[in-house]
Formats: C-alpha cells, sequence, structure tokens
C-alpha cells in the first residue's frame, strides 16, 4: 500500500546520521517530530511517528509538509541533539517529546529560536520551565494533574451529594498527591469523607481495609491507587456482601491482574483518543496503512495538524507561529483544541466512565 510504503522509507530514513535526514532548502513546511525510536520507549516514538507521518500526508494544504523526524532517545543528550538539528533544518514549530529529560534538554534551545513545541505527552511543567524568567514556547494536549483534580472535584460532588463516600491512597506521592487534591476539590463544594485513609498496596486480600470502609458507613469510595488495589478491595467488599461502589482514576485502565475489576466500578479519565469521534479520519488513515491505531498514533497525527495549521495561518498573517498558537483554534482528531495562556489546552475531556464486566465505556453523570 501506498502509505505503508511511505512508512517504511521514513523509518529507513532514521538509519542515516542527522544531517542526512534534513531535506534540501526548498519551499516546503518543515515540522519537527521528536520521539524516542531506540531504547525501551521505541514502540511508543513509532506509534506517535506513525501518526506524525500520515497527518502529513492527509493534510489539506497546498504547501508540502516535510516532517523531520528525529530520534531524541528519551533522554537530555537527545533531547538536545534533537532541538540542534531543528533549528539547522530550519523548522517552523516542532512537536512530540514523550519524555520529560528530552524535552527538557530542547526547551531552551528551541525559545531561544522562538521555536514553539508541541507535545502530546508531558503534562506537567519541569524545573526549566519553573525557573524561566519568561514563560517557554511548549504547549500541551494534556491537562496537569491538578485540572484533573479540579474535574473529577467536580464530577463526584454531583455523584455524591447525598453519599456517604471516602477517600483513600497507596501511599505513592502519585496515589497521595492525586487523593488529596480531589478531596480538596470535594470539600470546597461543601462535602466532607466520612474517611481518609492510606491503605498498603499490593495486598491479595483487602479485608481490613474493606471492614474499616463499612465502619465508617461509606458506601462510595475515591482510590488513589492501582487497578490491581481497586480490583482487591471490590473482592473483599463481595466477600462480606458489602455494596462498595469504588472510582478510580485512568491508572484503572491497566492491563487486568488475577482478579478483574468489578463490574460498574467508576473511571474519571479522558476518553481513548481513538474512539473519539473526530478520531475517525485518523483511524482511516492509520489502519489503511495498516498501522495499529492505539497508544500515541491518534494524539501524534492531531499534534501534526495543529502545526500545519498553526504554521499555515502564520505563513497568511504574517506574523509567528508562536503567536497563532496562542490565539487560534484547532481542529483535530482529539476534537477542537485551544490553548490557554499557560499552553495548556483550555477545554475539561475528563469524563465519567463505568466498567462493564470487559471494558470501560461511557457513564451518565
Amino acid at each position: 500500500m501506498k502509505h505503508l510504503s511511505l512508512l517504511r522509507t521514513m523509518f529507513l530514513s532514521l538509519a542515516v546520521p542527522f544531517a542526512a535526514a534534513i531535506p534540501a532548502a526548498g519551499a516546503e513546511m518543515r515540522i519537527g517530530v521528536a520521539a524516542p525510536l531506540t531504547g525501551p520507549f521505541a514502540l511508543l516514538g513509532q506509534q506517535l511517528t506513525d501518526g506524525a507521518h500520515l497527518a502529513t500526508t492527509t493534510a489539506p494544504t497546498g504547501e508540502a509538509t516535510t516532517p523531520i523526524i528525529i530520534d531524541d532517545k528519551c533522554s537530555a543528550e537527545g533531547g538536545a541533539e534533537a532541538a540542534e538539528t531543528f533549528i539547522k533544518a530550519g523548522v517552523r514549530i516542532v512537536t512530540g517529546f514523550l519524555c520529560t529529560e528530552a524535552l527538557e534538554a530542547a526547551l531552551p534551545l528551541l525559545g531561544e529560536k522562538n521555536i514553539p513545541v508541541v507535545t502530546p505527552a508531558i503534562r506537567e511543567a519541569g524545573l526549566i520551565e519553573r525557573r524561566a524568567k519568561e514563560p517557554l514556547p511548549v504547549f500541551r494536549l494534556l491537562l496537569p494533574r491538578d485540572r484533573e483534580a479540579v474535574a473529577a472535584g467536580d464530577i463526584l460532588a454531583n455523584l455524591w451529594h447525598d453519599k456517604a463516600f471516602a477517600i483513600i491512597d497507596d501511599g505513592t506521592i502519585r496515589g497521595r498527591e492525586l487523593a488529596h487534591a480531589v478531596r480538596t476539590q470535594i470539600e470546597e463544594k461543601g462535602l466532607k469523607p466520612v474517611l481518609t485513609e492510606t491503605y498498603r498496596p499490593g495486598l491479595d486480600n483487602q479485608g481490613a481495609l474493606v471492614a474499616l470502609l463499612r465502619r465508617a458507613g461509606a458506601t462510595e469510595v475515591f482510590i488513589g491507587g492501582e487497578r490491581d488495589d481497586a480490583a482487591a478491595i471490590a473482592a473483599a467488599a463481595a466477600q462480606l456482601n458489602y455494596p462498595l461502589t469504588i472510582v478510580g482514576d485512568e491508572a484503572l485502565r491497566a492491563a487486568p491482574g488475577a482478579v478483574d475489576l468489578a463490574p460498574d466500578t467508576l473511571m474519571i479519565a479522558a476518553p481513548e483518543a481513538e474512539t473519539l469521534p473526530a478520531a475517525a479520519p485518523a483511524v482511516a488513515a492509520l489502519r489503511a496503512a495498516e498501522r495499529p491505531a492505539e497508544g500515541y498514533a491518534v494524539p501524534g497525527y492531531a499534534m501534526l495538524q495543529i502545526a500545519i495549521q498553526a504554521a499555515t495561518a502564520a505563513e497568511t498573517e504574517k506574523q509567528p507561529v508562536l503567536a497563532t498558537l496562542r490565539t487560534k483554534t484547532f481542529d483535530t482528531a482529539l476534537g477542537t483544541i485551544r490553548f490557554d495562556e499557560s499552553g495548556y489546552r483550555s477545554d475539561n475531556p475528563y469524563r465519567l466512565f463505568r466498567y462493564d464486566g470487559s471494558q470501560f465505556v461511557p457513564a451518565a453523570e
């Protein structure tokens, strides 16, 4: 197939030195794509570049689009090398980066040249960004954890306005911070948990924790923890014939362990990209090219759509690409995207899902 042939050619070109991957000067629109193409995250990097490449071949633009695809090696050294290559190639905008180390090293170099970055994977501002005197030119398709907690608080306050609920965490930094942020959001709406608790993760039997929840009178519980723990808690509740609704975040999407989640377990998360109605053309293009439409493939497609639209508008309006990213709205495989003053997408993609025994499906809020 034509698309498959193009993809094979693209990946073969990555085996040559960086300088050889830079096309000759011309009128084409050059967009940088940074991804880990070697090492343990190479599969994710390939998903990203699959989507990015197909977006350039299907873009409705009169100007040829050339993706400059560089292996950032998921490292600081690789990120810096990628940035230097993009600058030499004269790219208008850079997309990608799945690893914080690579993005952190690339941003100062790209920022000096006013070359913006659109990343589909890194949600939190890093140390270099927080220390910068001026905001660095990075735009994110993921929301930071505090925005996730705000969305969870809104959803749970609506669900639990007349329920006795608990908030628990597994003691990890991620689990503790998530549970605390969700609790803060709910309490700001005038609701109080009947119990907050840190539990011991990884136990096959969570009977003692469930007994504690039952004594507190909780019928609902938010868990800042992993899928296996949520499954173990549900199993212990079933053994005690104790009705308990469990709610978690996107960690519940992990592969099931020996014990699966209970039906009707709830999850607050963004929809998987390939399931969105707006993603249908991207999914069709990926399947036609015999590439999987999962993981970072659709986000990779969407980030190139944003880059192409931003660069095209900048050319038409005779202004920097950075300005168009800050002011324009973009039609993408992830839906309509607009960035706020901090460089995060301005909409709220988080929704409530229910486990039907085999997969998570949208739930009524």
